[in-house]
């Protein structure tokens, strides 16, 4: 598509808004685009169906408001929030308090989750049918629901009303006081580790109970290989399961740690062997999408180290540009691969619109990973100076340019 003499290359045609929509758009913004020797390309918004916008209850860690601007930083034009927030949204009165704020300050198209235990304490299914119009699924992501009873409950429930139940798996029983993978790392430096069995156990258990009761089933953000062999068995046995791998998952293991917070995340870097079957499993299908599991803190809770530290990483601005650099031109998967793990397949599994938005990317453009540069109140990455190609120009959603990186961060927020 030529635009004033500036070509733009559209990818996924059929699921981006109509062209003159997209031109209009461009045409606001036609003053970005002003590098010679630029590659730039247009995609469908990116959809992340795992981050943590922190409100209510932790506006310190980031805002609906400052989380969603970092999103379209990062090229997304759909979310969906986890429900580790205060209030809980477990009922239609504490999820009308999130709604109100995404309602008010919300600059993309944000899908909360509903909650499935009351309060998350994994101990009495919250009453789907109050609140499954909505949201998007139900998770109690931070927290593994550990009474097999419980999450069977759950599933009934979900099946029912046709919702997807997005499990994060951790069998508490495993974790002996472990806060990074059970590995070489740990035994080196005398740290106790967390065994990957505390999550492909739990995923076993939940596998069958999919298959038994007929539930769309999630997994979150996997990390082992035990648990990929389980999917892919799964999916081979007919069970309606999907399942995501993050971008640190894919990229980094336990041979990466440094005894710095920016590298404790759960679950946490695994071995190389690991990563390894993960990269199998975005390239066979096994692994259905990649979700950033954006999970932003300040800065002194990140600043403790491996073992005082709080668990998570900000992602969502870094995501495109690490795996466009590291996976598709190392020629591991195709940029179509991974617009399908960012773009199509998130959306298709959880039902959300296509055509709603379209992200503009200069591929040509190199720089290192800087966290000063990020829109989100969470500046903590592990990969802080990693060199990646590629730099968001313009997210839109129709009718108007949410990120424009002419912009100054100040301006937008």
């Amino acid at each position: 598509m030529l635009l004033n003499n500036v070509s733009f290359t559209l990818y996924l045609k059929k699921y981006l808004p109509n062209e003159a929509l997209i031109k209009n758009t461009l045409s606001q913004a036609i003053g970005s685009f002003t590098e010679a020797d630029a590659n730039y390309c247009i995609f469908p918004g990116f959809c992340d169906v795992h981050v943590h916008f922190r409100e209510p209850g932790f506006s310190y860690k980031e805002t609906v408001m400052s989380g969603s601007l970092a999103a379209a930083h990062g090229g997304y034009t759909d979310v969906c929030t986890m429900p580790n927030l205060r209030p809980v949204p477990d009922s239609r009165k504490h999820l009308s308090i999130q709604q109100k704020i995404i309602d008010k300050d919300g600059q993309i198209n944000i899908h909360p989750y509903g909650a499935i235990t009351v309060g998350q304490y994994g101990e009495r299914v919250v009453r789907f049918k109050d609140i499954a119009e909505y949201v998007i699924a139900f998770s109690d992501d931070g927290k593994g629901i550990q009474n097999e009873n419980v999450m069977c409950s759950a599933m009934i429930a979900a099946k029912k009303l046709g919702k997807i139940i997005a499990a994060h798996c951790e069998d508490y029983s495993l974790l002996n006081g472990g806060y990074i993978h059970e590995g070489k790392y740990a035994e080196i430096h005398n740290h106790p580790g967390i065994c990957s069995e505390s999550e492909w156990k739990q995923i076993k258990r939940d596998i069958s109970l999919a298959k038994e009761t007929g539930c769309k089933y999630h997994i979150c953000h996997i990390s082992c290989k035990e648990s990929v062999d389980l999917v892919r068995n799964a999916k081979s046995d007919g069970v309606d399961i999907t399942c995501e791998a993050t971008p640190h998952h894919l990229l980094l293991d336990e041979n990466d740690l440094l005894d710095d917070g920016r590298f404790k995340v759960n679950p946490p870097l695994r071995g190389a062997d690991d990563r390894l079957a993960l990269i199998e499993g975005i390239k066979d299908g096994t692994v259905d999408m990649i979700a950033t599991d954006h999970a932003p803190h300040s800065s002194e809770e990140k600043s403790r180290g491996l073992k005082g530290s709080a668990f998570g990483i900000s992602g969502l601005e870094t995501a495109f540009p690490l795996l466009y650099t590291y996976l598709v031109k190392e020629n591991i998967i195709s940029l179509e691969r991974l617009l399908e793990l960012m773009c199509i397949n998130p959306r298709k599994r959880f039902n959300i619109p296509f055509r709603r938005g379209f992200t503009v990317w200069n591929l040509n453009e190199k720089h290192p990973v800087n966290p000063a540069t990020f829109i989100s109140k969470g500046k903590t990455t592990p990969f802080e100076n990693t060199p990646v190609y590629g730099k968001c120009i313009l997210t839109a959603l129709p009718g108007k340019a949410v990120y424009n990186f002419s912009d100054t961060t100040e301006e937008m927020l």
